[in-house]
């Protein structure tokens, strides 16, 4: 796997939020590529098209909203951990709720972390910026390891 092989699955209906997090992404200088779906059966969509197609660029993180039209988030998170060439891939669930019961079904089924989307442009560029410093730098990744040299 090299950094050219990455990419940062993004899973947001509202293209309001997808708009800001690609900008933040951009300012935060991150240069794996995004890749955006829709709504939870294009995710599911993408991600089986990858297990088929190893010469795909795979996720090395996905960014899950909850609240999703067709396949809520909670079932496109279910379907992910099911998936034995998946499963290793972190999710951060990326959401507007607080609600705890959210909170505990996203990681009863499997999500690496829970973070509330904020609503300032300049709190998402921070958010951003730690999570490509801690997930694409600092963690050690089981579902695509490289070399800590040929991080980005």
């Amino acid at each position: 796997m090299t950094p050219a092989d990455d990419m940062i699955l993004v899973v947001e209906d509202d293209p309001d939020d997808r708009e800001m997090l690609a900008r933040a992404f951009r300012k935060a200088k991150v240069e794996i590529p995004l890749r955006f779906a829709v709504e939870g059966d294009e995710a599911v969509s993408i991600l089986g098209e990858i297990t088929r197609n190893p010469s795909l660029a795979s996720p090395i993180v996905v960014l899950l909203d909850l609240k999703l039209p067709r396949r809520s988030g909670f079932e496109v998170l279910e379907w992910i951990k099911a998936q034995g060439s998946l499963r290793q891939v972190p999710v951060i669930v990326l959401t507007s709720s607080r609600e705890k019961v959210d909170l505990e079904r996203a990681y009863d089924l499997g999500a690496n972390s829970y973070l509330v989307k904020p609503t300032r442009p300049d709190s998402l560029l921070r958010m951003v910026e730690q999570i490509h410093a801690y997930w694409m730098g600092l963690n050690e990744s089981l579902a695509f390891p490289r070399p800590i040299g040929e991080r980005k």
